[in-house]
């Protein structure tokens, strides 16, 4: 019997992983993915996905065209968090699986280095999703735009920032709230602001600037 037997996964997380060695050598050349999830609940464990949203950022610009969005078929259903997210079990929304979703979402963000607000979170649910495959979890470095934040000492309080803190600490209109397409273009909106205000303290800003926020 051969102990050491090479794992073998599947061609669209081959492909991911592929992506995933092409290294950033300068910010102009790295593509960012701002990501957010919608969610039965806020049980990592125990609650899904309904959701996802993305957006692209390159050279400190957002990339409309740079847009991913999907709807995954809800297995588990929590009417308590309809209000907040408005998304129904049936509804005419077209909706894909779990595996489906994962695929596709890999397979857009590549080796974009991905941008979340408490991002544990939405790394958390996507890992689950990874696990549930038997694949192993994100790969990507993750800025979190909370830490980002904080990094630029525009505030000196140690208080946890919410994302509509910070919308209304830079005066965004919060178009869309609570959808995840909406959330990542909010979140995308702040990572903009928080970079020129780091740029502010720190000058030319190199990848390094960022890696404190990885996690």
């Amino acid at each position: 019997m051969n102990w050491f037997t090479k794992k073998t996964y599947p061609d669209f997380y081959k492909k991911y992983l592929d992506a995933i060695a092409v290294k950033h050598n300068t910010l102009e050349d790295t593509r960012f993915v701002v990501f957010d999830t919608e969610t039965t609940g806020l049980n990592t464990k125990e609650d899904k996905i309904l959701s996802m949203g993305c957006i692209g950022i390159q050279d400190f610009k957002i990339s409309i065209a740079d847009q991913f969005e999907c709807y995954l078929i809800q297995d588990k259903f929590n009417k308590k968090t309809v209000k907040i997210h408005g998304l129904l079990k049936d509804g005419k929304l077209k909706k894909v699986d779990e595996y489906e979703a994962i695929k596709n979402f890999l397979k857009y963000i590549g080796n974009a280095i991905l941008v979340a607000h408490h991002a544990a979170f939405d790394v958390a649910m996507i890992n689950s999703i990874l696990q549930k495959h038997n694949l192993p979890k994100l790969k990507n470095k993750i800025v979190d735009t909370s830490i980002l934040y904080k990094k630029t000492r525009y505030v000196k309080e140690t208080k946890p920032y919410s994302l509509d803190d910070l919308c209304n600490l830079f005066q965004i209109k919060m178009h869309d709230r609570h959808t995840a397409s909406g959330d990542a273009y909010l979140t995308a909106l702040v990572f903009l602001k928080t970079t020129k205000l780091l740029a502010k303290r720190k000058g030319k800003l190199k990848l390094k600037h960022f890696t404190s926020s990885f996690f």
